[in-house]
């Protein structure tokens, strides 16, 4: 989890600050950087979310292949004339996944300018099924809902202290209801709209505190996931067989989320 104080519309700095925090834990399989961790939260893209190609993701790129490792954050870009909240996945083999932000944050104005995702997705790496999500993805529980297709959730952010408790709240919730690990990965500091309060965890499937990074900014925290902790424990308490079955329709998905200034 590599928990930074975003620098303000600066891509070069910022990926020069989490290529540090890679370098201070050098063993890690998969990094995990806060939500637009290249430039901090912009909800007026214009002149900042970056250019595709981005730079970032190219970045990102040759990251993994060079530390063989995954590295997973999002970035804010404007792609085929459309400003996406765009979660990239780089697996060190070449590949990248892909998820752009469903749920765009009415209350801050995202929605004005950046267009919603309407997909699911699920990347698969070392044998783990992983679900991306970002930030205010995080209050809507049908959208991650585990259908038995994924062993942790990952959600990157730039959560406000002002709704701290409510981040740490909904991540265990999302970790338990899911019987899940959920890993949260926010940023601290400050940007010019608002403070940040990290927070960044690690969260079992039993609701438990695996690993944090507290209120620190500039840190990388690592944690190992137990996959045969995870089994055993869905196995001997399987919840999810007595979830209830259900989706979201084609008419939810065409029904428009945000109203229109």
């Amino acid at each position: 989890m590599l928990q930074t104080d975003i620098v303000w519309a600066d891509p070069q700095k910022n990926r020069e600050k989490a290529a540090a925090l890679m370098d201070s834990a050098p063993d890690a399989c998969l990094y995990i950087l806060p939500e637009m961790f290249s430039t901090g939260f912009c909800t007026s893209p214009d002149g900042i979310a970056e250019e595709e190609p981005s730079a970032s993701l190219e970045w990102m790129k040759s990251q993994a292949a060079a530390r063989k490792a995954a590295i997973a954050g999002s970035i804010a870009m404007h792609t085929g004339g459309l400003f996406r909240n765009r979660f990239c996945f780089a697996h060190p083999d070449g590949r990248t996944d892909f998820y752009d932000k469903r749920h765009l944050f009415s209350y801050g104005h995202e929605h004005r300018e950046f267009t919603a995702g309407d997909s699911r997705v699920i990347t698969v790496f070392n044998g783990m099924r992983i679900l991306l999500q970002i930030c205010y993805d995080l209050r809507f529980p049908v959208w991650s809902r585990n259908r038995e297709d994924y062993d942790m959730a990952i959600y990157v952010a730039n959560w406000p202290t002002a709704r701290a408790d409510a981040w740490k709240t909904l991540l265990k919730a999302r970790a338990i209801e899911n019987q899940c690990y959920a890993c949260g990965v926010n940023r601290a500091g400050a940007d010019p709209y608002n403070k940040y309060p990290g927070a960044s965890a690690l969260i079992g499937p039993d609701g438990r505190i695996a690993a944090e990074c507290g209120d620190a900014a500039d840190i990388a925290v690592t944690a190992e996931i137990d996959m045969e902790l995870l089994r055993k424990f869905r196995g001997t308490f399987p919840v999810l067989k007595d979830a209830d079955r259900f989706s979201i329709s084609a008419e939810e998905e065409k029904t428009p989320r945000c109203a229109q200034d």
